[in-house]
């Protein structure tokens, strides 16, 4: 009798800690399908905060919303500290296999190796997008289609 009930304390606790690493899967996005970790070669800034982080995300989306079409993604921060940078298509059919998901971050790498701090750095040619997420001190990104895809990046 006490070993069943151990047992299921034991599976209760182990369910409650998976689902307090990723609070946001089931409310944001689908739980992920794909997860990696990426060994990022920029570390944090000494001046990346919280405060910049959501500065980031609003340029981001700022920017965004001054096209003539509707954004095709949804882009936030979310977490205690912002350090969890979400992705979410807004079209269906467009962003549903992990080679989408891999695209547009290659789309973003390209876009950010023009801003100057890479250009001061001289890593242009070498940085990512994930190199710039950590940079600014996130520790994760997730894209996701909002459906039933959801890709996430552990930055180490």
């Amino acid at each position: 009798m006490f070993r069943i009930f151990f047992a299921l304390l034991s599976l209760l606790i182990i369910f409650q800690s998976a689902q307090a690493e990723d609070r946001h899967a089931g409310y944001y996005y689908p739980e992920p399908i794909y997860r990696e970790i990426y060994h990022a070669r920029a570390k944090p800034l000494e001046t990346a905060s919280r405060k910049t982080r959501v500065a980031f995300v609003t340029a981001i989306t700022q920017e965004n919303m001054k096209r003539e079409f509707p954004p095709e993604a949804a882009i936030f921060a979310k977490g205690e500290d912002a350090e969890k940078l979400i992705i979410v298509g807004l079209v269906d059919g467009r962003l549903d296999t992990i080679y989408r998901a891999r695209a547009i971050f290659a789309n973003m790498t390209a876009a950010v190796r023009t801003l100057p701090i890479f250009q001061e750095l001289g890593v242009q040619d070498v940085f990512t997008f994930f190199d710039l997420a950590a940079l600014m001190g996130f520790k994760q990104v997730t894209i996701t289609n909002g459906r039933n895809f959801t890709h996430q990046v552990v930055l180490q």
